[in-house]
């Protein structure tokens, strides 16, 4: 392939360390565009994780814009998330030549809706159908001021969603289900399922038996907090299995549950290492989730790297991993697989299986190919 391929990327973060779910969608997609010999300009909003040296082992340059954080960031007519990131040094930088431009979520996208990017190829890649991820939020915070914030955005977003996406020259969902539903929400024609680049190229599990459950997330944001505090009062509440949850920044009220039972188990903050140590030594990974829009970085984690993983419908829809778990519709489904598969080991058959499955579908060489035949 030619090395005059030449793109722009614009992240909605800084995209290392892969940490989370947008940051690991972004970072894998520069490492593998840079793998097939794309030239890579990156562009991205620094609010908290620093410079990062890394990213200049896959990219021609590498350039940090600030948010315009608290009142400067806010407008009656664009949600925070977008307005908080137009930043005018940005559209100069993307201004001095003609590459095309990724843009990493529908956050990058406010030079677009603007109709200052005309002539330009943009391709916009969209993480989640961010309103209804909103709404996911509202609904799952107790805290008044957010849940207001929250119901702000949501009803922004679906606005400005409609509004932008035509504007774009190609759509990249990240799962089928959410490119149905810009499909039939807002009509968008021009939108293809691009699934999630992955820092693994097969299977790691291991086969044999783990000693715990695991529930692994960002214990900050609302909605995991839901399913940990979810897990503990409806599913291992009469159960004596050890269960761990594992994440960044857990609340008071998750600490204080956690010490309710001697068989849970609250583990804070773990670095990178110790939370693939984990999920590689849970036996059952127990992933329910109450939002069905974009792909969870935990649920490729566990069925990469996990044993056994129970999910329900909104964990898995969409994501082409069904038939790599075992999927509970509700808190008694969740207690009677957690029963049946506790004692059952994880085969060398099952991991050759789940290989098969997952690699028809996050082959990142493929994946790049076809995002490269996409741009040029």
């Amino acid at each position: 392939m030619s090395n005059e391929k030449q793109i722009h990327i614009v992240c909605l973060d800084v995209p290392y360390p892969p940490d989370y779910g947008g940051a690991f969608e972004m970072f894998y997609t520069i490492k593998n565009l840079s793998q097939q010999n794309v030239r890579i300009h990156l562009h991205c909003f620094e609010y908290g994780r620093g410079i990062q040296n890394e990213l200049n082992k896959y990219c021609e340059s590498v350039n940090y814009y600030p948010r315009n954080v608290g009142h400067r960031g806010f407008s009656h007519k664009y949600p925070y998330i977008v307005c908080s990131r137009g930043n005018e040094e940005l559209l100069t930088n993307l201004s001095r030549d003609e590459f095309p431009i990724l843009l990493e979520g529908i956050h990058c996208s406010y030079f677009l809706d603007q109709d200052r990017l005309k002539n330009r190829k943009v391709i916009l890649r969209l993480h989640n159908v961010e309103y209804k991820y909103y709404d996911h939020l509202r609904k799952s915070s107790s805290h008044l001021l957010k849940k207001f914030y929250y119901w702000n955005e949501s009803r922004l977003l679906r606005k400005y969603e409609k509004r932008v996406i035509a504007k774009a020259e190609k759509i990249l969902a990240i799962s089928e289900l959410d490119k149905a539903e810009f499909q039939s929400e807002f009509g968008s024609g021009n939108i293809s399922y691009l699934p999630a680049f992955i820092p693994w190229n097969h299977v790691m599990s291991k086969d044999g038996m783990g000693s715990f459950c695991l529930y692994h997330g960002n214990l900050s944001v609302p909605e995991n907090e839901k399913a940990a505090t979810w897990l503990m009062d409806e599913v291992f509440n009469d159960l004596e299995i050890p269960f761990v949850i594992a994440g960044k920044n857990p609340g008071s009220r998750l600490k204080s549950l956690t010490r309710k039972k001697s068989n849970f188990c609250l583990l804070e903050n773990p670095s990178g290492e110790e939370m693939q140590d984990l999920i590689s030594k849970a036996h059952i990974h127990v992933l329910p989730s109450f939002n069905n829009t974009g792909v969870k970085f935990k649920l490729l984690n566990a069925v990469f790297c996990g044993r056994h993983c129970i999910a329900n419908d909104s964990m898995v829809n969409g994501s082409g991993l069904e038939t790599a778990c075992h999927i509970a519709g509700n808190s008694a489904g969740f207690k009677s697989i957690l029963i049946q598969l506790y004692h059952q080991p994880f085969t060398e058959e099952e991991i050759h299986l789940r290989n098969g499955l997952l690699q028809k579908i996050y082959d990142n060489r493929i994946n790049a190919e076809r995002l490269i035949r996409w741009i040029w």
